[in-house]
């Protein structure tokens, strides 16, 4: 699993790489365009000012139709005309319905162009000159801006598809929980069912003292197959969460563990006031959740240690959060130890606190979470579920 895991890391890197080498090529090679483009503008720009010289040159009988059709085809490229004093002499290809509303429009654009291009001079008589400043066409801004739209459409399509992918994923993870939480409990029915015939007969059967002083705890692990079985029916069907005393519950769940775990171990439930707290739970998948947790909790502390439930009701929800003085999480790992794979013992299958995260936050609607941790000084996971409503 953590091999799988670092190649999916290691996937994304080379996929995030290889789109920023597309991002690359793409600034590069609009760029080189972009370069190309700007020079036929300017070459465009000289024509034209060589068209305005020589018409302005031109003799009465002189055929001029070529130069006006010259200065006439240029409908792109936007240009302003002015004399040595600076004044606008002519202007063409900008906002005609700007220029109306505003009188300092042209000046803006003058300064603008006089900012980011070179003029183009044009002598009529030695020593007397006029200019024509150009901007860059629409089709060349929209060339220079074209590869971070681009870039932004790649970005969002891979949004788009990871989360489509993810909740594609879920949903089919859910259906193999679902399926294999069910076929679990099938599974478990039948030798179950077989068990409890035979303890029946033994009773019957049975004369010996010893054998009938089995048969209640031989009893007490038929039931114990009878709620896993149970848990993991649920697994697979809606939840039906009604309201129960949580106290209670905790309460079942930690006898049952204390009396599994060393005579080192201190195991305390801190009670609200009262010593009862109700909120919507399915029982049998609650105390699921606790049983893990505090399972996690025992393995934290190596059998030798203190472990602490504390029950806290506030404002419509009810917190329960268990803290051990054990070995700590790092930080890094808040997220982590709950996915499904995630362990530090060699073997373990990390699924007891997936199971928990899925049962509280798909089944209960609540939260889950690392409320505090730190390497050497314990951890607190913290458990929140609606209370009792209004």
């Amino acid at each position: 699993m953590i091999d799988f895991l670092s190649q999916t890391g290691r996937f994304k890197v080379i996929l995030v790489g290889v789109l920023l080498l597309i991002f690359a090529a793409s600034i590069l090679y609009t760029n080189y365009l972009s370069r190309q483009l700007a020079t036929e503008e300017r070459r465009k720009v000289e024509l034209l000012a060589t068209a305005f010289k020589h018409l302005n040159e031109a003799s009465p009988d002189t055929d001029i139709s070529f130069l006006f059709f010259v200065i006439e085809s240029n409908k792109t490229v936007p240009l302003i005309v002015t004399d040595d004093a600076d004044s606008i002499l002519m202007h063409r290809n900008l906002d005609e319905a700007r220029i109306a509303r505003d009188p300092n429009y042209l000046r803006r654009q003058l300064r603008y162009m006089k900012q980011h291009y070179d003029p183009v001079p044009i002598e009529y008589t030695k020593g007397n000159f006029q200019y024509v400043y150009y901007r860059e066409t629409p089709l060349l801004t929209q060339l220079r801006y074209f590869p971070y739209i681009q870039f932004f459409f790649i970005i969002l399509f891979l949004i788009v598809a990871y989360l489509t992918f993810n909740t594609i994923r879920r949903a089919e993870q859910n259906r193999v929980w679902a399926g294999m939480a069910k076929e679990t409990a099938h599974q478990l029915g039948t030798p179950i069912s077989a068990l409890s015939g035979w303890i029946d007969y033994l009773k019957l059967q049975a004369h010996e003292p010893a054998v009938l002083d089995m048969l209640p705890e031989i009893e007490k692990d038929i039931r114990r197959l009878e709620l896993i079985a149970d848990r993991f029916s649920k697994i697979g069907s809606a939840p039906d969460l009604s309201e129960h005393d949580v106290v209670s519950l905790i309460r079942r769940t930690a006898d049952y563990v204390r009396r599994r775990s060393s005579e080192k171990v201190q195991l305390r439930i801190h009670e609200p006031p009262g010593g009862t707290a109700h909120a919507l739970v399915v029982p049998q998948l609650f105390e699921w959740v606790i049983e893990n947790v505090l399972k996690n909790a025992l393995d934290a502390i190596s059998g030798q240690g203190n472990i602490d439930i504390y029950i806290i009701p506030v404002n419509g929800q009810l917190h329960v959060d268990v803290k051990d003085d054990g070995k700590g999480i790092p930080a890094s790992q808040f997220k982590a130890v709950f996915k499904p794979g995630f362990s530090t013992k060699k073997r373990g299958w990390g699924l007891g606190l997936s199971l928990a995260k899925r049962i509280i936050e798909d089944f209960h609607h609540g939260k889950i979470m690392v409320k505090d941790s730190a390497p050497g000084k314990g951890t607190t996971f913290r458990i929140t579920l609606k209370s009792r409503p209004a």
